[in-house]
């Protein structure tokens, strides 16, 4: 029994599902049954119950649960442990930001950072997770904000934040299709979604196309490379009341009249954001900036 398997059985729980846990690690589907099925031989026991609406776990498998999420927890606090005691600190330190990213997250870390390494300077730049990930293999980067987690060995990873995203629609719409409870994703149907570029963020792109497409939505035509998604584009197009847009419910940005945020009923559409960094790093900075944001919050 290894972290890798435990790892693997662990996000099939947490996900309802092979198919939604495989997207999650960025494996395929059969291999990561076969990693569960290859722990369930080793322990001579059953793990899930498999149905037509997802996985469960068993009695055992529920015991097992606490005890792998346990392990991993503390060989992610081991890693960042001693991220904190090897290496030297001071100098710059790249980070790329995805757009949307709170100020709420990462205003404190960088002041806890500050803190510690008063010698270390910070150069932040806003880039795609696509564009990131590129800046990371080419060691332009020390630690990305990446919307997707990458495969391989060669970079950790930790998940930094969980956001409910939202719709934004055109406020008369919003009045109308909303009920106690928020908007149903499939009442958005007919209604144009305003997407950003899948080279930008492949994988998330096409786990919310997938979501998009289960609730009766057509993703329409993908938004041209490049182009950037920002606040004054969502409006724009929201405005007219023939799009919408996705939002998460704590966005910093004022929103003008005629356009209103909604939650989503059941929270269809969930936003992580990992942070990553190269597993051979040994800085001491990056360490504790890691360690800063060490408990993911939900929004």
């Amino acid at each position: 029994m290894d972290l890798r398997e435990l790892h693997s059985f662990v996000a099939v729980v947490e996900e309802g599902g092979f198919s939604a846990a495989a997207r999650r690690l960025h494996v395929s589907q059969p291999a990561l049954s076969q990693t569960v099925s290859a722990l369930e031989r080793e322990l001579r026991v059953k793990l899930l119950v498999r149905s037509s609406t997802g996985v469960r776990p068993t009695d055992a498998g529920s015991a097992l649960l606490g005890e792998a999420r346990a392990m991993l927890a503390r060989r992610d606090q081991a890693l960042r442990t001693m991220a904190r005691y090897t290496g030297g600190g001071g100098g710059v330190l790249r980070i790329g930001i995805p757009l949307e990213f709170p100020s709420r997250l990462l205003s404190p870390a960088l002041n806890e950072l500050a803190e510690a390494c008063p010698d270390t300077r910070v150069q932040a730049r806003h880039l795609s997770t696509s564009e990131q990930l590129a800046a990371l293999h080419a060691g332009e980067l020390e630690l990305g904000l990446l919307r997707e987690r990458p495969t391989g060995q060669e970079f950790d990873a930790m998940v930094v934040n969980k956001e409910r995203l939202g719709v934004l629609v055109a406020a008369e719409q919003a009045a109308e299709l909303a009920g106690p409870d928020g908007i149903p994703l499939e009442a958005l149907a007919g209604l144009e979604w305003v997407s950003f570029p899948r080279a930008d963020s492949p994988a998330w792109y096409d786990e919310l196309t997938a979501i998009l497409r289960s609730h009766g939505l057509d993703p329409g035509v993908q938004a041209p490379k490049g182009q950037r998604l920002i606040a004054e584009v969502k409006f724009a197009a929201v405005g007219a009341g023939r799009a919408f847009a996705m939002a998460p419910p704590d966005w910093s940005q004022p929103i003008p009249a005629g356009v209103a945020w909604s939650p989503l009923v059941g929270h269809p559409l969930l936003r992580r954001t990992w942070a990553v960094w190269s597993a051979d790093s040994r800085r001491q900075d990056l360490g504790r900036l890691i360690a800063a944001f060490e408990q993911p919050t939900e929004s």
